[in-house]
Order: structure tokens, then C-alpha cells, then sequence
């Protein structure tokens, strides 16, 4: 049993595939925060501005098997493209590590589907992911230390010292690293402090999101 949030067609919006043709497939849960306002303020991720509870999102189900599960996001695909070229699709949340299994990695795989997820990086990937993002953030357990792109939000409640964080990454096997101002009340304050960060430390590039800014999903 699969419980999807949402599962929509889009652009990717942010980091190293932004502007790629997608689906997304947001799954309900996650392990640093229930989603309920009434938890935030004693949750290890206190800055999530995603609704990831439940099932009742554009495209959401519960879907009973892998097979069901990308039969919807092979249609959510076909609903805006012309063929089966360069099929990609992107597991979110919540965190998606807690639901995609190597049943549904297989079932997408045998669909044309490169598998992508973004992660918070605490739980263990399983084999056959084609493109990994990593999120960390302060207070977790990161356990997943290498990677194909890794996106830290900045700043964050925790954070003692960004430079430090970011030299301490940057000894780890993540082959693209991206810094992504915090969305909120201080964006402008925020960004202005990733543009000074990938300035002075030329490993992190700036991430940002597209998405928001052309108004799509």
C-alpha cells in the first residue's frame, strides 16, 4: 500500500535538474515532522511549507500495489508529453524513503521512468535510484553521505555556524552541492546570504525556485 499525497505533472523547479519535464509524486508522511501545526515547534524540521497529510491532493490515492502506482504516473506522463523519451519522475514529501520500495523502483524502471527523490538523507536509499537528492536538515541524523546533488536550505533554527556546516559537506561525496535561500518573511535577507556563501565558497552553487517564480507546481 502506497499513500500519495499528490501526483502531478511539471518542470522540475530547483537544484541540478531544474527545468526538467517531471512527475511529481509527493507520498504522505514523514519521519521530522507529522505535517499538524500543533507539532511544529517541538519537530526536528520546523521550516516545512509542504502539505504532506493524507491522501486528498490533485492525483492522491492510496494505491495497493507498484503496479497501480506507476500505471498513474506513466498517465500523469503521457498527459503532457508526446513519447516515452526521458521519462523522469520525482519522489518527494514528507520524506519518500519511508513508502518507495525497490517493487515500485522495478515497476517504473520496466515503464522507461529515471527515478529521482529528494530526501532528507536519514534513511538508507535503496538500490536502483537514478538521481539522489539530499536535504539535510539541523538536528537529524544524516546517514546518507554520498549522493548526486545535495540542497541545504539556509539558514536554519540550529545552525550554529553555515560555514562550518557547508566546509563539513563539503568533504563528502555529493557531486553537486547547492545552497537555496529559506522561503518566508526574510527571502530577501536569506538570499542575499546564499549569493555571499557560493561566492566565497565556489563548491556550492545558488538553487532557485523556478517553480515559484512562473507559477507552476
Amino acid at each position: 500500500m502506497y499513500t500519495v499525497k499528490e501526483l502531478f505533472p511539471t518542470l522540475q523547479g530547483e537544484g541540478a535538474q531544474a527545468g526538467r519535464a517531471a512527475v511529481f509524486c509527493r507520498f504522505a508522511g514523514c519521519n521530522l515532522w507529522s505535517g499538524r501545526e500543533e507539532d511544529r515547534a517541538t519537530a526536528v524540521c520546523q521550516f516545512c511549507d509542504t502539505d504532506f497529510v493524507g491522501s486528498d491532493g490533485t492525483g492522491g490515492g492510496k494505491f495497493e500495489t507498484a503496479a497501480q502506482l506507476a500505471d498513474a504516473i506513466e498517465k500523469a506522463w503521457i498527459s503532457t508529453s508526446a513519447g516515452p523519451q526521458q521519462r523522469y519522475v520525482v519522489f518527494t514529501g514528507g520524506e519518500p524513503l519511508l513508502q518507495l520500495d525497490g517493487a515500485l523502483i522495478d515497476a517504473l524502471h520496466a515503464k522507461g521512468f529515471a527515478v529521482a527523490i529528494e530526501t532528507n538523507g536519514t534513511i538508507k536509499v535503496p538500490q536502483g535510484i537514478d538521481w539522489v537528492c539530499v536535504s539535510p536538515k539541523a538536528g537529524s541524523d544524516l546517514i546518507v553521505l554520498q549522493a548526486d546533488e545535495i540542497k541545504v536550505v539556509i539558514p536554519q533554527i540550529g545552525h550554529t555556524s553555515i560555514e562550518a556546516l557547508l566546509a563539513r559537506f563539503e568533504k563528502m561525496d555529493y557531486r553537486n552541492r547547492f545552497l537555496q535561500a529559506m522561503d518566508g518573511p526574510n527571502l530577501q535577507e536569506n538570499m542575499a546570504l546564499a549569493v555571499r556563501l557560493c561566492q566565497k565558497r565556489p563548491l556550492w552553487r545558488l538553487s532557485v525556485q523556478t517553480h515559484k517564480m512562473i507559477g507552476i507546481r
